[in-house]
């Protein structure tokens, strides 16, 4: 009896870890089989999606443009040359002045009294002057008594000229034609040397920037003339000359070029307003010119999807040039040729094509 019992423990040892491995067997196939029917299976012979294009035979002269903005020609911020009270303030932000109109009064009270003194001290310093040269023609006097006069009465006059340049400075003028474009101070501020006290802006004339790619900065020539628009004022044309090629490149190996642009009358154009610079070449080449979009493989091997009986047909293409997002092809590519320009997920050498 007690060998059964014996033998069917055993049994059941071996039986139940065997019975549980089977189950946990079976759960993981389950979920194994459940997970895969959730995953996305994709399909290759589905038709994908696309949009495409139809090639032609273009003007490869066509015109293209520079981003770029503007830029006042002059800024600058006032400060006072000397220490003072400031008195009145005589313009507000938006102001219009004028080359050498009075902008800021500072206070001159005690100037104008050390003026005073210093007038009163070359009044008796002119006679004695004078009465030492009658008296020194008759030998009244010694010559030198004279000479210590005059030189007293020169040192009088430069420091009447000092004072008269100082209480000139206590009236802050605007060194140009422009717009007050920053108030930085109020009556009863105190003004010193080197602190703003206005922003002082010239816009009839503007600086417009733009940054070039290094191949094709040799578009621009200094000192001609450029067609160039504002993204506000498109229907207003200006014509911008070239004064300025860099010779660093930015970050990202573009050059700067600058140009001067007279603004309109009314001053439409302002200081930080965006624009495009335009430009045309003069050759009358015909090519093939697709959008740089629509290009696919690498930089040694530039490739597109042509579209041929409803599949992708991918076909390794020469560029001869690129003209900002677009790109001159010289061979790979025919007139009527169908190529894709959207679309490009899941899109792959003799996928079947739906062009949307």
């Amino acid at each position: 009896m007690n060998t059964k019992i014996s033998k069917l423990k055993k049994a059941l040892y071996i039986f139940i870890p065997l019975a549980i491995l089977a189950i946990v067997v079976i759960k993981l196939k389950k979920n194994k089989e459940s997970t895969m029917s959730k995953v996305y299976q994709y399909d290759k012979e589905q038709a994908i999606t696309v949009q495409a294009d139809t090639l032609a035979i273009e003007n490869i002269n066509s015109e293209y443009s520079y981003s770029g903005t503007f830029d006042p020609y002059k800024e600058t911020k006032l400060s006072a040359d000397i220490q003072g009270k400031i008195n009145e303030v005589l313009v507000d932000v938006g102001s219009f002045v004028n080359k050498g109109q009075s902008l800021v009064l500072l206070d001159n009270s005690l100037l104008k009294l050390q003026l005073q003194t210093v007038e009163v001290q070359i009044e008796g310093l002119e006679a004695d002057v004078n009465r030492y040269t009658i008296l020194n023609k008759a030998d009244a006097i010694q010559g030198i008594q004279l000479e210590k006069a005059e030189l007293s009465l020169k040192s009088a006059k430069v420091q009447k000229a000092t004072l008269m340049e100082q209480i000139d400075k206590t009236t802050i003028k605007a060194p140009f034609n422009g717009v007050v474009t920053a108030k930085l101070s109020e009556e009863g501020a105190f003004a010193a040397p080197g602190v703003p006290l206005l922003q002082i802006t010239d816009i009839s004339q503007l600086k417009f920037s733009v940054y070039v790619p290094e191949d094709e900065l040799n578009q621009f020539k200094l000192n001609q003339s450029y067609v160039i628009t504002t993204d506000a004022y498109s229907q207003i044309s200006l014509s911008g000359k070239a004064t300025m090629i860099g010779s660093k490149a930015n970050m990202g190996s573009s050059f700067p070029v600058q140009f001067l642009v007279h603004n309109t009358s009314d001053l439409k154009i302002k200081s930080g307003m965006f624009g495009k610079v335009y430009l045309k070449e003069n050759n009358q080449e015909k090519g093939i010119i697709i959008a740089t979009s629509a290009i696919v493989g690498t930089a040694n091997q530039p490739q597109v999807y042509l579209i041929k009986n409803g599949k992708s047909v991918l076909q390794n293409i020469t560029i001869l040039k690129k003209i900002q997002n677009k790109a001159v092809v010289s061979s790979g590519l025919n007139e009527d040729d169908v190529i894709v320009t959207n679309g490009f997920i899941n899109l792959f050498d003799g996928a079947n094509i739906t062009v949307k």
